[in-house]
């Protein structure tokens, strides 16, 4: 049997690309990569909430999905839209990597809760802005766009002091040495889906396929998680340009969510947390987002969906 594999260029993305395809070939699986440019690779000028997030880094490889060039694509799991449409599916997710931010910087003793008024953090996210207002209102921040090796090389120039980043790339890319803090999760709660790789198909894929890239590649606990924090986000109806975050962990059998909304200044926040039996994973981030709007949420994202024009 052979998959046909899509994935963007960047180093990161081919590191998730070779991993999936080694996880196949360990049970017999032979692979063909294809590399595809997205527009969110070739468009670096602008922040991603000026461009608009929906399907900024998967729209191509959908389209060669629809040709049936490539079999499946490999997106990171934060990436890929909330609402898909209904020739298309997520086959597996790969068992979660630590999924907090770091602050990464050639300076060992920076640190967000006395960072020096000089300095510059860069990030491209929203949510890490809002989060950073909130919560360090002193600090400031500056766009910064490009894979990660760029934005590494943009920190060597001095563009930047620092850049918070997932810790799932940073650790993939053997860049660990440069973690000057580890930021918490009850602060800094990740985006929906933040450090886990989702593959992506045609719901007619054969189900031969289906079933091998299941077996090889999809863990369990985890696609609960992502079950309810992806059920949250639909709910919302928010995209990677809106300040929404969203983290499910199993504890004991217990499923726990916590997901929340803020303003793009970063002076307002709605969070909540709930919990549910694993089986309800859709139900819970429904619930969960249900309970936001209702609390104001709702009037929330218009304004800031107002503000950013999508």
């Amino acid at each position: 049997m052979l998959i046909r594999i899509g994935t963007r260029g960047s180093k990161l993305a081919l590191w998730q690309t070779y991993h999936i395809a080694q996880l196949l070939q360990k049970i017999g699986v032979d692979t063909d990569i294809h590399v595809i440019e997205t527009k969110g690779d070739k468009i670096l000028h602008k922040s991603l909430s000026k461009i608009g997030s929906k399907g900024l880094f998967t729209d191509e490889l959908e389209a060669q999905l629809r040709e049936k060039t490539i079999d499946i694509a490999v997106h990171s799991a934060k990436d890929v839209q909330s609402l898909l449409d209904n020739d298309l599916e997520l086959l597996a997710f790969s068992e979660r990597e630590k999924p907090h931010d770091v602050l990464i910087s050639f300076n060992k003793s920076a640190r967000l809760e006395n960072f020096d008024p000089s300095f510059i953090v860069g990030t491209s996210s929203t949510r890490r802005i809002a989060q950073i207002r909130y919560y360090y209102p002193n600090v400031r921040i500056a766009d910064v766009r490009g894979n990660l090796q760029t934005r590494m090389k943009k920190l060597e120039k001095g563009n930047y002091d620092a850049l918070i980043l997932a810790y799932a790339g940073v650790h993939r890319m053997n860049l660990q040495e440069y973690i000057v803090e580890e930021l918490s999760t009850e602060q800094f709660t990740p985006a929906v889906g933040q450090g886990t790789i989702a593959i992506e198909s045609l719901r007619d894929l054969p189900s031969e396929k289906k079933n091998a890239i299941r077996n090889a590649v999809n863990h369990t606990d985890t696609e609960i998680c992502l079950l309810a924090e992806r059920s949250f986000l639909k709910t919302l109806q928010g995209g990677c340009s809106v300040p929404i975050f969203g983290l499910a962990h199993l504890e004991s059998g217990v499923l726990k969510l916590k997901g929340g909304i803020m303003n793009l200044n970063g002076n307002q926040l709605l969070v909540e947390e709930q919990c549910a039996e694993p089986t309800q994973a859709e139900n819970l981030g429904q619930s969960l987002a249900e309970n936001l709007l209702a609390k104001g949420g709702g009037e929330l994202l218009k304004e800031i969906k107002n503000t950013l024009g999508v």
